[in-house]
């Protein structure tokens, strides 16, 4: 087995184990949290994570077999394209005025969430760097994006928690002049 191939096996065990961690993470966030917006973005999460995985075994799988990289696991998709777009709806349909307290565990929750998602985006951002197959890179393009996603869901729904009406007037591009 040569080296390149010795470094993309021992990224995919990392990432992995880096799923399996989020995807229990977001499990529990689920189990606890007290915001129904909260728990759907962490149900939503969580099935994103159980993708990953799968995608992530399969090439593993692939490797060990072939010793080259497949275009096999661009058939695993499954995860949610834009779950920016699917928080935004949810918001627009609860409006600017939240009207219960916000729990202290959900927003450690949504922290905790959104340091998850940045260390996953740092790790595939330096793997990307150390492929050398097209095919690997544009599976770790691939992560960077959706974790990415996960990350930009997460902080959205936190600035909503604490301000509804500063992120309705970001998010419909909206200011103080009327513009």
């Amino acid at each position: 087995m040569n080296e390149d191939l010795k470094r993309a096996m021992k990224m995919l065990s990392t990432a992995l184990e880096m799923e399996e961690r989020g995807r229990a993470f977001y499990q529990r966030a689920v189990s606890t949290c007290k915001n129904d917006m909260g728990k759907e973005i962490f149900q939503t999460l969580m099935e994103d994570e159980d993708v990953h995985m799968v995608r992530i075994k399969s090439i593993y799988e692939i490797l060990s077999k072939q010793q080259a990289w497949s275009e096999n696991w661009k058939e695993l998709n499954g995860t949610h394209d834009d779950l920016g777009l699917i928080f935004e709806k949810m918001a627009k349909k609860r409006g600017a005025e939240i009207d219960v307290d916000v729990d202290t565990n959900d927003l450690e929750a949504l922290d905790t969430g959104i340091d998850v998602e940045a260390r996953s985006v740092e790790f595939y951002e330096k793997q990307l760097i150390k492929a050398i197959d097209p095919l690997e890179q544009e599976f770790i393009r691939k992560m960077v994006i959706e974790e990415k996603g996960h990350y930009a869901a997460l902080t959205d729904m936190k600035f909503y928690l604490f301000d509804p009406a500063g992120w309705f007037r970001e998010k419909e591009h909206g200011g103080l002049d009327g513009g």
